[in-house]
């Protein structure tokens, strides 16, 4: 018994001895902004509520000329509308480049013929969504996640994960 003890270290050191992840603090976009930046060669963004803030981190880390885990500095290009940004990324991922996007609920029922044809061709990205939890404005335009699924229906080729806690976004 006296042999087990004496291999028994006390607790402070046991503790320090404990590697523990680096943990930053951050809201949801950038969490889903630093991932996306991080494993992706091309970013193809229209600013619009409320994913503009995932555009503005991913085009300022690129402007420092932040690197990716590839060791490259990911290009941020900016499109003139959501069916532009889809269409960038479709080109991009056509040309072998990993390519992602930013959007709103509302722009993603614009890239959805987009969409359809990156995933028809079997090529795989991932179109970052920020979602509104409330619209107060008589002609705002409130997506549902029924009308969400309409990206991911049972016909589609797209899968669809959707993450309702900003808590579960893991950086």
């Amino acid at each position: 018994m006296s042999d087990i003890l004496e291999n028994v270290k006390p607790l402070e050191t046991a503790q320090n001895e404990i590697e523990s992840p680096v943990r930053d603090i951050m809201d949801g976009n950038e969490a889903a902004a630093t991932i996306a930046y991080k494993t992706n060669e091309i970013c193809a963004i229209y600013p619009i509520t409320p994913s503009s803030a995932m555009g503005e981190f991913a085009d300022e880390w690129s402007s420092k000329e932040l690197t990716n885990i590839y060791g490259q500095v990911p290009k941020v290009i900016e499109m003139q509308s959501e069916a532009g940004a889809a269409g960038a990324i479709h080109g991009a991922l056509t040309g072998g480049a990993l390519s992602t996007t930013f959007t709103c609920s509302q722009g993603l029922l614009l890239m959805i013929p987009n969409m359809y044809k990156i995933a028809g061709e079997l090529t795989p990205t991932v179109f970052h969504i920020a979602a509104r939890a409330l619209a107060t404005h008589a002609l705002s335009i409130l997506v549902t996640i029924a009308m969400l699924w309409h990206a991911a229906q049972p016909v589609s080729p797209c899968c669809l994960v959707i993450i309702h806690r900003r808590q579960w976004i893991w950086h």
